[in-house]
């Protein structure tokens, strides 16, 4: 299979390009490298894969690239995924998270492309999940707290509209709070990036708030699984990626100070944040259902693989 892949040189596009390349599909990246980092892609590289640096906000360029690379599954993983940017600059995070996806799509088009898998997000979309019953199924209420969540809604949105109006089969995964290898920093669930940097180098982590705000972690081994599994599909509609299940930050510590060993890996606290819910988790049974998909990678084991590559 012919794969383009959108934000291919960040943490999850480099992983999902890695695991294209091992069951032999042709893989074009395109990255305009602003957060994604070419040495994500070393191995990608060295196994075959094409990166072409490029803004998904140019639409005419991007429309050449697909149709000089002919795709049949775009994954669109690129993004602006930094919350509190995106309340500092709703409209610059706009113009990336909404208006490049439309363009994306149009590249999707111009190429013939058969199926168009969408990174949305699980974390972000619904909104706070404190006084629901949680986890959240795909038909819950959606009321983000948050530009970022809004704009990911937007293109939901859009990839529904090009369904309609084109034909254009897609798939939007609302993905959980990601973590694993190559993880950035940025984003809700970069704290799993930052707080293991601190460990290796003796500090301390910071946690904002009380440290009993939630998150639904998923593995980005088990996010490639699920857009690998997704673009092999014809189904469509939203489906959430993660695990189900509930885990706080002062939990994500203490797993954490056992695993390295480390008695005196203790919070130190700080305000809470502008824009970021308290609880929530995911419920990831349509997935499992009719992609037939389900995490695998459980917390303790994905924390373990994580911190070993750093």
């Amino acid at each position: 299979m012919r794969a383009l892949v959108t934000g291919g040189a960040g943490f999850i596009g480099s992983n999902l390009v890695d695991a294209l390349l091992a069951r032999g599909d042709e893989v074009t990246v395109v990255d305009d490298l602003s957060t994604g980092r070419r040495e994500n892609l070393e191995q990608g590289l060295a196994a075959g894969a094409q990166l072409v640096e490029a803004d998904i906000r140019d639409r005419e360029r991007l429309e050449g690239i697909a149709r000089e690379h002919a795709p049949e599954v775009v994954f669109h993983l690129a993004a602006q995924i930094d919350v509190r940017k995106s309340i500092a600059d709703p409209a610059w995070d706009a113009s990336i998270n909404v208006g490049g996806t439309a363009n994306v799509l149009d590249a999707a088009r111009a190429s013939n492309a058969r199926r168009l898998v969408f990174s949305s997000t699980g974390g972000a979309i619904y909104g706070e999940g404190e006084g629901q019953e949680l986890p959240l199924a795909e038909d819950a209420p959606l009321a983000p707290e948050a530009p970022y969540g809004q704009s990911k809604f937007a293109g939901e949105g859009y990839l529904a509209l090009y369904e309609r109006l084109y034909g254009l089969s897609s798939v939007p995964l609302r993905l959980g709070n990601v973590f694993g290898p190559r993880q950035d920093p940025l984003g809700e669930a970069g704290v799993i990036a930052i707080f293991c940097g601190r460990l290796r180098e003796g500090g301390r982590p910071t946690v904002f708030g009380d440290g009993r705000q939630t998150r639904d972690y998923i593995y980005v081994g088990d996010v490639v699984a699920a857009m690998l599994a997704a673009a092999d599909s014809t189904v469509t509609g939203a489906f959430n990626v993660g695990t189900g299940i509930e885990t706080d930050v002062l939990e994500l510590v203490r797993q954490l100070a056992e695993l390295g060993g480390a008695e005196g890996f203790e919070p130190e606290f700080a305000p809470p944040r502008t824009g970021e819910v308290q609880r929530i988790s995911i419920d990831p049974a349509r997935a499992r259902r009719e992609l037939g998909w389900e995490a695998k990678v459980g917390l303790a084991e994905g924390l373990r693989l994580t911190l070993d590559s750093i």
